[in-house]
Protein backbone atom coordinates (compact mmCIF):
# COMPACT_ATOMS: atom_id res chain seq x y z
CA UNK A 1 0.00 0.00 0.00
CA UNK A 2 1.31 3.38 -0.17
CA UNK A 3 1.31 5.41 2.34
CA UNK A 4 -0.44 8.40 3.42
CA UNK A 5 0.26 11.98 2.28
CA UNK A 6 -0.48 14.11 5.35
CA UNK A 7 -2.67 16.88 5.01
CA UNK A 8 -0.92 19.76 6.77
CA UNK A 9 2.07 18.71 5.13
CA UNK A 10 0.54 19.20 1.68
CA UNK A 11 -0.80 22.56 2.78
CA UNK A 12 2.57 23.76 3.87
CA UNK A 13 4.55 22.81 0.52
CA UNK A 14 1.83 24.29 -1.38
CA UNK A 15 2.22 27.56 0.56
CA UNK A 16 5.78 27.41 -0.73
CA UNK A 17 4.77 26.98 -4.17
CA UNK A 18 2.38 30.35 -3.83
CA UNK A 19 4.50 32.47 -1.55
CA UNK A 20 8.01 31.53 -1.91
CA UNK A 21 8.41 29.69 -6.08
CA UNK A 22 5.91 32.05 -7.66
CA UNK A 23 6.36 34.85 -5.99
CA UNK A 24 10.36 34.13 -6.75
CA UNK A 25 9.69 33.90 -10.25
CA UNK A 26 7.51 36.33 -10.83
CA UNK A 27 9.10 39.07 -9.28
CA UNK A 28 12.69 38.21 -10.35
CA UNK A 29 11.78 38.06 -13.81
CA UNK A 30 8.88 40.02 -14.56
CA UNK A 31 6.64 37.71 -15.34
CA UNK A 32 2.85 39.14 -16.60
CA UNK A 33 0.79 35.72 -16.96
CA UNK A 34 1.13 34.03 -14.14
CA UNK A 35 -1.85 32.09 -14.70
CA UNK A 36 -0.04 30.42 -17.27
CA UNK A 37 3.33 30.02 -15.45
CA UNK A 38 1.40 27.79 -12.82
CA UNK A 39 -0.27 25.59 -15.36
CA UNK A 40 2.91 25.02 -16.75
CA UNK A 41 4.71 23.84 -13.24
CA UNK A 42 1.27 21.49 -13.00
CA UNK A 43 2.07 20.27 -16.84
CA UNK A 44 5.62 19.95 -15.84
CA UNK A 45 4.24 18.04 -12.26
CA UNK A 46 2.47 15.46 -14.28
CA UNK A 47 5.32 15.07 -17.25
CA UNK A 48 8.21 13.92 -14.95
CA UNK A 49 10.67 11.54 -17.31
CA UNK A 50 8.59 12.07 -20.42
CA UNK A 51 10.45 13.49 -23.73
CA UNK A 52 8.80 17.17 -23.82
CA UNK A 53 9.98 20.23 -26.36
CA UNK A 54 8.62 23.48 -26.32
CA UNK A 55 6.13 23.03 -29.58
CA UNK A 56 4.52 20.10 -28.01
CA UNK A 57 4.05 22.18 -24.75
CA UNK A 58 2.95 25.00 -26.51
CA UNK A 59 0.16 22.73 -28.86
CA UNK A 60 -1.04 20.93 -25.64
CA UNK A 61 -2.04 24.27 -24.23
CA UNK A 62 -3.38 25.46 -27.32
CA UNK A 63 -5.38 22.57 -27.20
CA UNK A 64 -6.76 23.51 -23.26
CA UNK A 65 -7.57 27.16 -24.59
CA UNK A 66 -4.43 28.49 -23.65
CA UNK A 67 -2.46 29.91 -26.87
CA UNK A 68 1.21 30.45 -26.16
CA UNK A 69 4.44 30.31 -28.34
CA UNK A 70 7.08 27.89 -28.04
CA UNK A 71 9.55 30.63 -27.28
CA UNK A 72 7.04 32.21 -24.14
CA UNK A 73 7.36 28.32 -23.04
CA UNK A 74 11.10 28.16 -22.93
CA UNK A 75 11.73 31.24 -21.31
CA UNK A 76 9.04 30.41 -18.64
CA UNK A 77 11.13 26.74 -18.10
CA UNK A 78 14.36 28.54 -18.09
CA UNK A 79 12.39 30.97 -15.20
CA UNK A 80 11.57 27.85 -13.26
CA UNK A 81 14.84 26.14 -14.28
CA UNK A 82 16.81 29.46 -12.40
CA UNK A 83 14.57 29.08 -9.33
CA UNK A 84 15.83 25.65 -9.01
CA UNK A 85 11.81 24.65 -9.56
CA UNK A 86 12.43 22.08 -11.79
CA UNK A 87 16.10 20.28 -13.69
CA UNK A 88 15.96 20.06 -17.12
CA UNK A 89 17.86 17.14 -18.90
CA UNK A 90 18.62 17.37 -22.63
CA UNK A 91 19.16 14.54 -25.02
CA UNK A 92 22.50 13.30 -26.01
CA UNK A 93 23.20 11.14 -29.27
CA UNK A 94 25.82 8.54 -27.68
CA UNK A 95 27.49 7.47 -30.74
CA UNK A 96 27.83 10.83 -32.35
CA UNK A 97 28.58 12.38 -29.13
CA UNK A 98 26.99 15.32 -29.33
CA UNK A 99 23.31 16.76 -28.12
CA UNK A 100 20.26 17.21 -29.53
CA UNK A 101 19.00 20.81 -29.59
CA UNK A 102 15.27 19.52 -29.29
CA UNK A 103 13.39 17.51 -26.62
CA UNK A 104 14.61 16.99 -22.95
CA UNK A 105 13.08 15.47 -19.84
CA UNK A 106 12.01 17.59 -16.71
CA UNK A 107 12.29 16.88 -13.47
CA UNK A 108 11.56 18.40 -10.10
CA UNK A 109 14.06 19.90 -7.95
CA UNK A 110 11.99 18.74 -4.68
CA UNK A 111 9.10 16.00 -5.18
CA UNK A 112 7.45 17.13 -2.54
CA UNK A 113 6.03 20.39 -4.02
CA UNK A 114 5.40 18.22 -7.19
CA UNK A 115 3.58 16.06 -4.64
CA UNK A 116 1.58 18.30 -2.95
CA UNK A 117 0.47 19.89 -6.78
CA UNK A 118 -0.35 16.72 -8.63
CA UNK A 119 -0.76 14.28 -5.60
CA UNK A 120 0.90 10.51 -5.79
CA UNK A 121 0.09 6.75 -6.62
CA UNK A 122 1.79 3.91 -7.81
CA UNK A 123 2.15 5.22 -11.26
CA UNK A 124 5.02 8.02 -9.34
CA UNK A 125 7.33 5.55 -8.16
CA UNK A 126 8.84 5.14 -11.25
CA UNK A 127 9.19 8.55 -11.79
CA UNK A 128 10.46 9.12 -7.96
CA UNK A 129 13.64 6.28 -8.89
CA UNK A 130 14.37 8.29 -12.16
CA UNK A 131 14.65 11.54 -9.90
CA UNK A 132 16.77 9.65 -7.54
CA UNK A 133 19.23 8.38 -10.05
CA UNK A 134 19.39 12.20 -11.76
CA UNK A 135 20.29 13.87 -8.36
CA UNK A 136 22.71 11.02 -7.36
CA UNK A 137 24.92 11.59 -10.61
CA UNK A 138 24.73 15.37 -9.81
CA UNK A 139 25.47 14.85 -6.43
CA UNK A 140 28.68 12.97 -7.54
CA UNK A 141 29.72 15.32 -9.90
CA UNK A 142 28.02 13.91 -13.24
CA UNK A 143 26.44 15.71 -16.06
CA UNK A 144 23.09 13.84 -16.69
CA UNK A 145 21.63 13.64 -19.97
CA UNK A 146 19.14 11.52 -21.95
CA UNK A 147 21.11 8.85 -24.03
CA UNK A 148 20.02 8.17 -27.36
CA UNK A 149 21.42 4.87 -29.32
CA UNK A 150 19.61 4.81 -32.77
CA UNK A 151 15.51 4.79 -31.91
CA UNK A 152 16.50 3.10 -28.26
CA UNK A 153 16.65 5.33 -25.61
CA UNK A 154 18.77 4.62 -22.57
CA UNK A 155 17.52 7.08 -19.16
CA UNK A 156 20.65 8.52 -18.51
CA UNK A 157 24.03 9.06 -19.58
CA UNK A 158 26.50 10.92 -16.74
CA UNK A 159 29.42 12.92 -18.13
CA UNK A 160 32.09 13.94 -16.22
CA UNK A 161 35.68 14.62 -18.04
CA UNK A 162 35.95 12.40 -20.65
CA UNK A 163 34.84 9.57 -18.19
CA UNK A 164 30.78 8.33 -19.23
CA UNK A 165 28.83 6.06 -17.29
CA UNK A 166 24.93 4.21 -18.05
CA UNK A 167 21.76 4.39 -16.25
CA UNK A 168 18.50 2.17 -16.78
CA UNK A 169 15.89 2.22 -14.41
CA UNK A 170 12.98 0.12 -14.07
CA UNK A 171 10.58 -0.65 -11.05
CA UNK A 172 11.24 -4.60 -12.32
CA UNK A 173 13.34 -6.22 -14.41
CA UNK A 174 11.58 -10.01 -13.35
CA UNK A 175 9.66 -10.29 -16.56
CA UNK A 176 11.28 -11.70 -19.14
CA UNK A 177 10.43 -8.60 -21.99
CA UNK A 178 11.62 -5.82 -19.51
CA UNK A 179 14.60 -7.78 -18.58
CA UNK A 180 15.75 -7.72 -22.19
CA UNK A 181 15.12 -4.03 -23.12
CA UNK A 182 16.81 -2.65 -20.29
CA UNK A 183 19.67 -4.87 -20.61
CA UNK A 184 19.60 -4.77 -24.10
CA UNK A 185 19.59 -0.91 -24.81
CA UNK A 186 22.82 -1.54 -22.52
CA UNK A 187 24.53 -4.02 -23.65
CA UNK A 188 24.20 -2.13 -27.39
CA UNK A 189 26.70 0.26 -26.60
CA UNK A 190 30.06 -0.68 -27.30
CA UNK A 191 32.77 0.85 -25.49
CA UNK A 192 33.71 -0.24 -21.59
CA UNK A 193 32.75 2.49 -19.77
CA UNK A 194 30.30 1.16 -16.63
CA UNK A 195 26.96 0.63 -17.47
CA UNK A 196 24.27 -0.17 -14.62
CA UNK A 197 20.19 -1.07 -14.42
CA UNK A 198 18.54 -0.29 -11.33
CA UNK A 199 15.15 -1.75 -9.95
CA UNK A 200 13.32 -2.25 -6.65
CA UNK A 201 13.86 -5.95 -7.29
CA UNK A 202 14.48 -8.24 -4.19
CA UNK A 203 16.35 -10.78 -6.74
CA UNK A 204 19.10 -9.26 -8.92
CA UNK A 205 22.00 -10.48 -10.97
CA UNK A 206 24.60 -8.82 -13.30
CA UNK A 207 24.44 -9.60 -17.08
CA UNK A 208 26.84 -8.84 -19.86
CA UNK A 209 29.19 -7.01 -17.65
CA UNK A 210 26.24 -4.76 -17.22
CA UNK A 211 25.95 -4.11 -12.90
CA UNK A 212 21.96 -4.57 -11.67
CA UNK A 213 21.74 -2.70 -8.44
CA UNK A 214 18.89 -2.14 -6.42
CA UNK A 215 18.10 1.55 -5.85
CA UNK A 216 19.57 1.96 -2.59
CA UNK A 217 22.44 0.00 -3.26
CA UNK A 218 22.84 2.62 -6.35
CA UNK A 219 22.54 5.89 -4.51
CA UNK A 220 24.82 4.88 -1.62
CA UNK A 221 27.58 3.73 -4.50
CA UNK A 222 30.88 6.00 -4.60
CA UNK A 223 30.12 6.81 -7.77
CA UNK A 224 32.52 9.98 -7.43
CA UNK A 225 36.26 8.76 -7.64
Amino acid sequence: MLPEIDTVLVQYLDAIVDTVVLRDVVERFGVRNTTFLRNLISFCADSVGSLLSAKRISEYFKSQRLNTSPQVVIDYLEYLAAAFMINRCKRYDIQGRRHFEIGEKIYFEDLGLRTAMRGFGQADLGKIMEKAVYLKLAQDGWAARVGVWDDREIDFVGSRGGELLYVQVAMSVLDEQTRQREFGNLARIDDNFPKYVVSLDSIRADERGIRHLSLREFLLLDLGC
